[in-house]
């Protein structure tokens, strides 16, 4: 069953070089072919789930080495549920994108579907080089993605977002490079035996490498200070790339909870628990500049931009806790979080495109079409966002607040978050009250008919923050096993005496 690990990473390679050489065939095969490649990488990331929800650590050797020497792909319970929210997020986008959005660019498609390939790596490699490549992957499909549609609008947006990634992928790129120099592997179970282990000046080498490390995984969540590139570029970008780059930031999350709870978490000796003192704060400040970022915006999609600035700052105090209960509120948080805002997204592009010129900016203008329906997608999205019941936001924030511990850091993020998802609300009521509501006479220059895909997959995203607080239990469990498997790190380890591929594990 090992095997099922490459089926998320082949599957779009395959589609991905299907759609390079087919730029010429009628959109309709493209469209066709690529909805069927997102369709199978969601039923293969369905299936990866249900393997790793008995706890157990899977892994794919390729060409048969052996860990620690070879590359190696590691399912468990948190890279399954990134596989999941990642494959269901792509797959609403890609149905967007259909609508029209993927018109004037032959290879979007093929951009779209070589991103997801990138994310998956990220998701399952088990090796810190192989993420390294797997980011490169993924952000050269984004450069390509970003540029979409073409106009001068994206062009220094999408300049800041090309140089950032790349000063970030060369410091990572120096950063492994010293880790590998005092370790000689890269191996990210190896690395969680040998780093305990690292003592005096090599100790020092180690450590700087993974402050490195760190401020590489703060540019790709978007961590102030590292931030302030994110809402230009994602507000620019055509509304189903900005659906999928939700899930972007999450990968620097991710990169945070794999490598500092495995490698620098309690076990690791005088490294224990790395970084994670000026984690706490700087998250707290992220939320808070994530807000007035929100209050301050003009139009629609720039406010949903500063959202997914506001969830990185909520989703990483609770991971700097450093405990079991607060990386499961995380976790549980992160799905919710990343749907609503590429729902939101969507929902900000249907609502443009009803509203002649004053497209998606927070102005009066004449009364839209569809106003009833896309006003409650825009309320039920924004109620999610800020953190309001009965919507799946409130319990992701409830099990934050819950997971700290009395003390100065309870006192501090109780503070930030609450009052941060008031001023949310103010910020959200503001934009849909001029909107929706407060129209002027006159009327719209030929507004565009919402077509049915690009309708569907905006509502159904919006609707997933109702699904999770029906099977809120289930999720809830399945995030507090996923954090217990990480804080066993022992158990990470184990996968260095696997023998062969395919293996039962």
């Amino acid at each position: 069953m090992n095997h099922w690990l490459i089926a998320p990473i082949v599957i779009p390679l395959l589609g991905g070089i299907v759609q390079t050489f087919m730029g010429y065939a009628p959109i309709s095969l493209r469209r066709t072919l690529a909805i069927a490649t997102t369709v199978l990488i969601l039923v293969s990331s369905l299936i990866l789930v249900s393997l790793a929800n008995d706890g157990s650590y899977r892994i794919y050797a390729f060409g048969n080495w052996q860990p620690p020497f070879g590359i190696v792909l590691v399912l468990d319970r948190l890279a399954a549920l990134m596989l999941v929210m990642t494959s269901v997020l792509a797959l609403f986008a890609h149905l967007f994108s259909i609508g029209g959005a993927d018109e004037g660019n032959r290879q979007f498609h093929t951009l779209f579907l070589f991103q997801l390939m990138g994310l998956n790596i990220a998701f399952l490699t088990g090796d810190l080089f192989n993420l390294f490549v797997a980011f490169e992957v993924l952000l050269i499909a984004s450069y390509g993605l970003l540029m979409h549609g073409g106009g001068t609008v994206r062009t220094v947006p999408g300049l800041h977002y090309v140089v950032l990634n790349l000063v970030g992928s060369a410091i990572f790129l120096i950063a492994v490079g010293m880790i590998y120099s005092v370790t000689g592997t890269l191996n990210m179970a190896d690395l969680a035996v040998k780093i305990p282990q690292v003592t005096g000046e090599s100790r020092n080498l180690v450590e700087a490498g993974a402050m490195m490390l760190l401020v590489v995984f703060a540019l790709k969540a978007a961590l102030l200070p590292l931030c302030f590139w994110l809402p230009k570029a994602y507000a620019k970008a055509t509304a189903p790339v900005s659906a999928l780059f939700a899930v972007m930031t999450k990968v620097g999350v991710y990169a945070i909870i794999r490598i500092y709870v495995l490698m620098f978490g309690d076990d690791a000796g005088q490294l224990a628990n790395l970084g994670m003192d000026w984690l706490f704060p700087l998250a707290l400040i992220t939320l808070a500049m994530g807000v007035i970022g929100a209050l301050g915006a003009d139009n629609l999609k720039t406010l949903i931009a500063w959202q997914v600035i506001i969830s990185v700052g909520t989703l990483l105090a609770p991971v700097a806790l450093g405990s079991e209960k607060g990386l499961s509120a995380a976790m549980f948080y992160l799905v919710s979080t990343t749907w609503t805002v590429a729902g939101l997204f969507l929902v900000a592009e249907l609502v443009s495109s009803q509203r002649g010129s004053a497209g998606d900016r927070i102005i009066t203008a004449p009364k839209m079409r569809h106003r009833t329906f896309l006003s409650v997608l825009f309320m039920m999205g924004a109620v999610a966002a800020a953190g309001l019941p009965p919507l799946s936001g409130f319990f992701g924030k409830v099990l934050i607040l819950k997971s700290v511990e009395s003390g100065p850091q309870m006192a501090w993020l109780w503070s930030v978050l609450l009052i941060g998802s008031f001023l949310s609300l103010i910020a959200y009521s503001r934009a849909g009250s001029i909107v929706f509501w407060r129209t002027v006479d006159g009327h719209l220059e030929s507004p565009q008919p919402l077509k049915g895909t690009v309708s569907v997959s905006a509502g159904a995203l919006i609707a997933l923050t109702v699904v999770i607080v029906a099977l809120a239990g289930p999720i809830t469990e399945y995030t507090d096993a996923t954090a217990a498997q990480l804080f066993d790190a022992s158990a990470y380890t184990e996968i260095l005496q696997t023998r062969m591929v395919g293996e039962d594990n």
